[in-house]
Parts: structure tokens; sequence; C-alpha cells
């Protein structure tokens, strides 16, 4: 089953807000989604890169929830999101990031379209052991059309398929960049979300033949 989106409702990049910051720059700030199945890695990811402490919603997992949800490879998992995760990074002086993770659980799933309105784009964290738990993320961007990208999260460092491998196994079109990222270190989150920003205008860019309301970031 996967997400369903109201015919009138759509995903919209066209959510960009500015304002000023202390010192009288313009600040440009945007709504980022981290998506993924259950136990992908969603939570650490943004707590790994956010620059305030993150505001999660986790849960203890008891053994109702356990009967429910498919725990094979989570042997050590105790916890799950039962709302969102929230956090923040800015990427540059004039442009900041506000995260918002998603629960992974199907039966969470009618939240994610209030998670998702107003957003620019989304990262789809997939554990490629589990590799079918991240369907549901990858219909559900691509039915609404927001902008989305595919980290691989390298669970013990290492990952044994290839951006091709899993390219061809989830069908994705060669213009959606998938990359390899460990959700536990900051420079690799924050290169994934900075991979999402630079897809997200390229494609505004394309579709309006004109440069896009986001800021490009001196990185």
């Amino acid at each position: 089953m996967v997400p369903t989106l109201p015919s009138s409702r759509r995903c919209s990049v066209d959510s960009v807000t500015s304002e000023r910051g202390a010192s009288g720059t313009k600040l440009t700030s945007v709504k980022i989604v981290i998506a993924g199945g259950f136990g992908a890695g969603k939570t650490t990811f943004v707590g790994s890169v956010s620059e305030i402490r993150p505001l999660t919603t986790e849960a203890v997992m008891t053994t109702a929830s356990s009967e429910h949800d498919d725990l094979s490879g989570l042997p050590n998992k105790t916890t799950t999101t039962v709302a969102m995760d929230f956090g923040r990074i800015s990427l540059d002086r004039d442009l900041i990031l506000y995260l918002f993770g998603t629960p992974g659980q199907h039966r969470f799933w009618f939240m994610w379209d209030d998670l998702v309105r107003g957003a620019i784009g989304a990262v789809v964290l997939v554990d490629t052991r589990r590799l079918a738990d991240c369907f549901p993320a990858v219909d559900y961007f691509e039915q609404c059309g927001l902008p989305y990208t595919v980290a691989l999260n390298c669970f013990d460092g290492t990952q044994p398929y290839t951006t091709d491998d899993v390219r061809e196994a989830l069908q994705i079109d060669a213009a959606v960049p998938i990359l390899l990222c460990d959700a536990r270190d900051r420079e690799s989150t924050k290169s994934a979300l900075i991979t999402l920003v630079e897809h997200t205008m390229a494609r505004v860019y394309a579709s309006t033949a004109g440069p896009p309301a986001i800021p490009r970031p001196r990185w």
C-alpha cells in the first residue's frame, strides 16, 4: 500500500520563504523532507546534521508494535518515530534548511501529506538490506512530482550494492541522483542535502527557463 495523495493536492516547490537575519542579511529558508522505510536511519540522519538539538517523537517499541513492524535486520531497534523528526541546518549564511523526518511505518502514512506540504524536495533514505521498504516513499514522491534524491545508508560503513544496482532495482529515472550516505556522519548527511538542493534548483530552472528562487549557496 502506497500513501495516497488527494487529486486536489500536489506537492509544491514554491514554498520558499525569506526573512532578515540579525545582521540585516536576507535569509532564505526552505523545507526538506527526510523519508524512507522503517529503521532506515531517518532520525539518525536529522540528528547528525542538525545545528539545533533535534526535536524527535521517539517512542519505545512495545510487544504489540513489534508484531506489526518488520524487525528483520534490526535486532537492536527499541524505539520508533511516531510523528516526525525536526532539525535545522544552515548550508550558507543566507540559506537555511528545515528538516522534517517522516515516520516509517505504514500505520503513520496518513501524516505524510501534512509533513510534505510546502517542501521543496526530499531525501529518500534507503537500507539496501530491506530495499522494498523504500518503495512507498519513492512512489509517493513520483506521484506528487516532488524532486527527490535517493541516499543509500551505509550501515557498518559499507554498502554491498552500487548505485547502478539500486537504480535498476527501483527503476528510477537517470535524472534522479542516487548517492552513498552514512547517516551517522555530519559531512556525509550534509553532502546528501547539498545534492538535493542542487537537484531541486536544476529542476526548477529547467521548468521555468529562469533562475530559481533558491539562492545558489557558496559551498
